[in-house]
């Protein structure tokens, strides 16, 4: 049979029995463990710590891509209704799609 010790692999406190009338609970069973020798890292801080990191000059110095402005769209894709209207008449629907 295996002691406790073995199956965390770690030093334990054991809080002390004492008499007196207020008791503290302190974790499980009155067993805590005491602290982590290699504690990890949770999501984003191990993202940001294990980011790649731009060490030559050419690539520090580097701006985003400009690309060409996009054309106009097509007809098909313009707006059917009129941005301001005051008469009370609704808006004409629109053409029937082809198939």
């Amino acid at each position: 049979m295996s002691t406790v010790s073995s199956i965390f692999g770690g030093r334990l406190v054991v809080a002390p029995v004492s008499s007196g009338g207020s008791r503290i609970p302190i974790g499980v069973g009155g067993v805590v463990i005491e602290c982590s020798s290699r504690p990890k890292k949770k999501a984003t801080a191990h993202h940001i710590k294990t980011r790649p990191r731009k060490t030559q000059p050419w690539d520090i110095k580097r701006k985003p891509t400009v690309y060409p402005p996009l054309p106009p769209l097509p007809p098909e894709w313009s707006v059917v209704i009129p941005a301001a209207d005051d008469s009370d008449t609704p808006p004409p629907p629109p053409p029937p799609l082809a198939a």
